[in-house]
């Protein structure tokens, strides 16, 4: 909005600085920050007043879990309400890749509230059913990708080639929606411990904050050999608000948490990470980015097929992070260490754009 406003009657002075994404994306990260630190007590207050047992905490999980019984969830609610007001304020809202990422993160966010207020008001971990779920959230992922890919091309670029990539015409709109929505899922899976999902959410936003601000910039991308895709730099003041947002949640997040983000938060920032890697043509890095939300992913998956299968187990509890647990490992422990593994992967991530 502020920026529409300085292109409408040409500030000057200090109040140019309005005009650039540079200095937006420092506002926007800064104000979503602010916001969710100032709402976060109340909002806390009003869901344990509400929730009354808070989120159901399953049965077969680790023993150490029970005692966050009565933690108040749905508190992905105050990320969303924090990013979407620092959006509105600091973003240049013609742009297409701004609203079809807000459309997925706002999509997705409602499909995870509508799971999160089942779980509550049945007082079970269940919640709405897979197949529900996963129809809405290809809905609402196949009108991102029908937004985005009409703006950009259908090529599936290649990490470490200067522009390689493949021509995949009308299955690119089929893959880009699974990109959001494997994204989404993954955050959601990883979404276990105090503090584990927020920090790689926060650092792949870093991430891609740097890339789409690079993709955005025919210079650049130009010098990196990355593809350019105009417009794109105004998705790192998305990045930016999902980063301040994030950081104000984990602050009331971190051991022992004083809320949980629940699936209304967890599927709206992994499905935002998502539509922004399809709209910056960085899909293969959010692998790479994203590779902690990935491994959890894949542990589930092949925890279900092999015991269907053989009736055995490959990990002692998936998601992985609780196959740690079960290690011996503690939570902080897990937490910290896998905070590490998704530093060292946004770095392998950054390093794709030179390595061309």
């Amino acid at each position: 909005m502020l920026y529409l406003l300085a292109q409408w009657f040409e500030f000057e002075g200090i109040f140019n600085l309005v005009r650039y994404q540079t200095a937006r994306t420092g506002a926007a990260l800064l104000t979503a920050l602010l916001i969710g630190l100032v709402i976060g007590p109340k909002f806390i207050a009003v869901l344990r007043v509400r929730q009354g047992k808070g989120q159901p905490i399953r049965a077969d999980g680790p023993q150490s879990h029970q005692a966050k019984v009565g933690t108040p969830t749905m508190g992905g609610l105050m990320i969303l309400v924090a990013t979407f007001l620092a959006l509105i304020l600091w973003m240049d809202l013609s742009n297409p890749f701004v609203w079809a990422c807000l459309a997925v993160t706002g999509g997705f966010g409602f499909i995870g509230f509508l799971d999160d207020y089942d779980k509550v008001t049945k007082a079970s971990h269940k919640g709405v059913s897979g197949r529900t779920r996963l129809a809405l959230e290809f809905l609402v992922a196949g009108i991102a990708s029908w937004i985005i890919v009409s703006q950009i091309n259908t090529f599936l670029y290649v990490p470490f080639f200067n522009n390689l990539g493949f021509e995949l015409g009308w299955a690119y709109y089929v893959f880009a929606a699974f990109v959001i929505v494997g994204a989404g899922n993954a955050v959601n899976l990883t979404d276990g411990l105090d503090g584990l999902a927020i920090m790689p959410v926060i650092i792949a936003a870093g991430t891609f904050a740097i890339i789409a601000y690079l993709v955005g910039r025919v210079d650049y991308s130009e010098y990196l050999g990355i593809p350019h895709v105009p417009g794109a730099g105004e998705l790192a003041i998305f990045c930016a608000t999902i980063m301040g947002a994030g950081l104000a949640f984990l602050w009331f997040n971190a051991p022992p948490a004083a809320v949980f983000m629940g699936d209304t938060g967890s599927l709206a920032l992994g499905g935002a990470l998502g539509a922004i890697a399809v709209a910056t043509h960085h899909e293969v890095v959010l692998a790479v980015v994203g590779g902690l939300f990935v491994f959890e992913a894949l542990s589930v998956i092949i925890q279900v097929f092999w015991f269907k299968r053989t009736g055995k187990r490959v990990f002692r509890m998936a998601p992985i992070h609780h196959h740690f647990e079960q290690l011996g490992w503690s939570e902080s422990k897990v937490v910290i260490r896998f905070w590490i593994v998704a530093i060292v992967l946004a770095l392998i991530g950054l390093s794709t754009l030179k390595l061309r």
